[in-house]
């Protein structure tokens, strides 16, 4: 089965995995500048891949606006998600579980 991401605007630094990514090239739809990607980890279903290395600080570019910055370094090919990013418009984007998006930040007894 072909592995598929779609860029949304030719100068977003991630895709969105249109199909469950594995090691491997990825081709890729939409405005993309090149036909492929090579995913170097798994990556879900709708979640992001990178483009290109990101590195920590920098903005994390999808619809052609920035969407969150990088809290470390992300290699190309890499999962972007809550592990690797920080939203720009939830605060609490810090806070929730990787997996499962609950949070982290509250106790529930």
């Amino acid at each position: 089965m072909e592995m598929t991401a779609f860029q949304i605007h030719p100068e977003d630094n991630v895709a969105t995995a249109l199909t469950p990514l594995h090691p491997g090239d990825v081709m890729l739809r939409g405005d993309a500048k090149t036909p492929s990607v090579r995913a170097v980890e798994e990556i879900p279903l709708g979640h992001k891949i990178a483009l290109r290395g990101i590195t920590q600080g920098e903005k994390i570019i999808k619809y052609g606006v920035p969407i969150g910055c990088a809290t470390g370094d992300i290699p190309a090919g890499s999962w972007v998600h809550l592990h690797v990013m920080k939203s720009l418009y939830d605060e609490r984007s810090s806070h929730l579980d990787v997996n499962t998006g609950a949070p982290k930040d509250t106790r529930y007894e």
